[in-house]
């Protein structure tokens, strides 16, 4: 008989981000990520499964665990509206059970070491420094930004190059804060003419928007990427291509599929999954038999203050071994996940405003991130402007501080002080 499911247990961990870029995170209002739910699954076969979901962030939450209850791992793995916690428990549960690697039940093996970039989120050129002597040493080769219209992205690009080995290279995030074709062209090119580490540039432009995709891909030398499934592929390919290779995520059903149609395209893709050990586990063994994951992965696992795992996933020259014991091929941190583990999130941060310096001395005031991401793609500044500058700024207890918080809170504040 093959082995069933007896029991799944769901349970929260709040794990900190490493004392260097907490600050960062929360300013840009992504340190929810924190928030980890653990999937355990349990069969009668006495193997144990491991998944991990990134609460605010991953493609799809855990919500009716109870049906695959007394169903074999086998038959549920494949099924990516299981949310990913469970899924990834699921698959790990089955590889055990067989005896094999994960990555025997996805494929056809074609690489033992995967490429794997070191992630940050958007900071400031000092500290995106620092991010970057870090990678170098823990053994990265490769580093992916957010590149901010309040950032001086010149200055964060120039730090990175000459913190950094002639073999290191810079991927740049724009997340289509470039707005058009004609903002992104000359920074684009002087970006790329005066810092040659620079390798690729990610959704410079809105991803649907076809025909300046297509006119901007003519326009400057490096690759362009977007995520997968804004515009067709097919439609992208008729019209001449629209960009030079893809971002997948989503479940692994999905980004099977996704990287069959890339390697038919003959299009590499980096293949982004957010998360702590588990995921980077589950993302090398995709990476393992998707022929066109040739660009690097994408976790943020080393921001963790903890992977969850016993041992680090080592990098070594760019690249991490696909794991060989069965499953996931890790081993969890159980006294990690204990010390972790929470009743309930708690995502508070003090009052703050976040301070913007543009070119003449203008400074916008912003009661929050969400607000820039707004006031920027709205056309409200020039998104293709150097010298920016932000600062967090604390709550001082102020009646100054409370009336521009309070004004700030309704629209951005701009003054010429």
């Amino acid at each position: 008989m093959p082995a069933k499911i007896t029991n799944v247990e769901r349970f929260t961990l709040q794990v900190p981000f490493v004392d260097r870029v907490r600050t960062e995170m929360e300013r840009a209002g992504v340190h929810t990520w924190s928030e980890l739910e653990i999937t355990r699954v349990e069969t009668d076969a006495g193997v144990v499964g491991w998944g991990e979901t990134i609460q605010n962030y991953t493609w799809g939450r855990v919500k009716a665990h109870e049906r695959v209850i007394g169903e074999s791992p086998f038959a549920h793995m494949w099924d990516d509206s299981l949310g990913a916690g469970l899924q990834m428990a699921l698959f790990d549960a089955a590889g055990k059970i067989a005896g094999v690697p994960l990555y025997q039940l996805l494929g056809t093996k074609c690489r033992d070491w995967c490429a794997i970039s070191f992630w940050d989120h958007d900071m400031s050129p000092e500290k995106y420094e620092i991010e970057a002597k870090t990678a170098v040493e823990l053994g990265y080769t490769c580093i992916k930004i957010k590149t901010r219209p309040w950032f001086d992205v010149r200055e964060t690009i120039r730090r990175i190059s000459e913190a950094t080995p002639d073999h290191f290279r810079i991927d740049a995030d724009w997340n289509a804060f470039l707005n058009n074709a004609s903002n992104a062209i000359p920074l684009l090119r002087e970006l790329e003419e005066t810092y040659p580490k620079i390798k690729i540039f990610e959704d410079p432009i809105p991803r649907e928007d076809a025909p300046g995709n297509r006119f901007l891909r003519t326009q400057i030398q490096s690759s362009i990427a977007h995520h997968y499934g804004v515009i067709e592929p097919r439609e992208g390919m008729e019209m001449g291509g629209v960009c030079d290779g893809w971002v997948l995520g989503g479940g692994v059903d999905g980004i099977t599929k996704q990287g069959r149609t890339a390697a038919a395209l003959r299009m590499p893709f980096f293949l982004q999954m957010v998360g702590a050990g588990p995921t980077t586990a589950l993302s090398l063994h995709l990476s393992a038999v998707l022929t066109h994951a040739q660009w690097p992965t994408i976790t943020c696992h080393e921001l963790y203050e903890h992977s969850l795992l016993k041992e680090r996933i080592p990098v070594l020259g760019g690249h991490a071994r696909v794991p060989e014991a069965p499953g996931l091929g890790i081993e969890m941190d159980e006294d990690a996940i204990e010390k972790y583990r929470v009743e309930k999130a708690d995502h508070s941060t003090p009052r703050r405003l976040v301070k913007v310096t543009r070119a003449g001395n203008i400074n916008i005031y912003f009661a929050n991130s969400a607000q820039k991401w707004t006031f920027f793609q709205g056309g409200n500044h020039p998104v293709d402007e150097w010298g920016s500058s932000t600062e967090l700024l604390d709550d001082d207890g102020s009646a100054d501080f409370a009336d521009l918080h309070a004004r700030a809170s309704v629209s951005p504040v701009l003054t010429d002080e």
